[in-house]
């Protein structure tokens, strides 16, 4: 069996009992009697409006988004799930900053949490850059589950690596 990659960080006792459950093929069963149902927001066009209401909802003040998309690159190439990029512009004698966020495209197809755990993830790094203990505060303050949905989300990375995506 392939080794925990997702699970590293966790207590030896968390990641025996995961390996059981992947290695009796019982992890999908667990994923899908949890988070039965796969949201809809399938485009770049309803994925700008999810994020821009989570956005609105915890971080009014924070600097705008310019560009919130899926990208079908992301997980291949960074070994990431999400992007916050800021890139800055020179425009005459202005400089205008620009803050990106982008999804990988395998998450136009799971249950919405997963979804809104990357979403909060990616938006606050608007206001935290590192991950430290105010960035976790923050993310928790949007999302009160949101590590719980972390570890389930990593539990589904693996068994999508194991056996395969078990919402398709």
């Amino acid at each position: 069996m392939k080794p925990l990659n997702y699970l590293n960080s966790y207590p030896q006792a968390v990641q025996d009992k995961v390996s059981t459950l992947l290695n009796e093929r019982r992890l999908a069963n667990y994923l899908t009697n949890k988070y039965p149902n796969v949201h809809q927001i399938n485009n770049n066009d309803l994925l700008r409006e999810y994020v821009l209401d989570i956005k609105n909802r915890f971080l009014k003040k924070s600097a705008p988004l310019s560009q919130i998309c899926f990208d079908n690159k992301i997980h291949v190439i960074n070994n990431a799930l999400g992007l916050h990029t800021y890139r800055s512009k020179v425009h005459g004698n202005k400089i205008k900053a620009k803050n990106d966020i982008k999804i990988a495209s395998l998450f136009k197809a799971t249950p919405e949490p997963f979804l809104q755990m990357i979403a909060v993830h990616e938006l606050a790094h608007l206001k935290e850059k590192e991950h430290n203990k105010a960035f976790y505060q923050l993310c928790q303050h949007m999302m009160s589950d949101y590590h719980q949905v972390e570890f389930d989300l990593r539990v589904y990375l693996l068994e999508c690596e194991h056996h395969g995506d078990p919402y398709l």
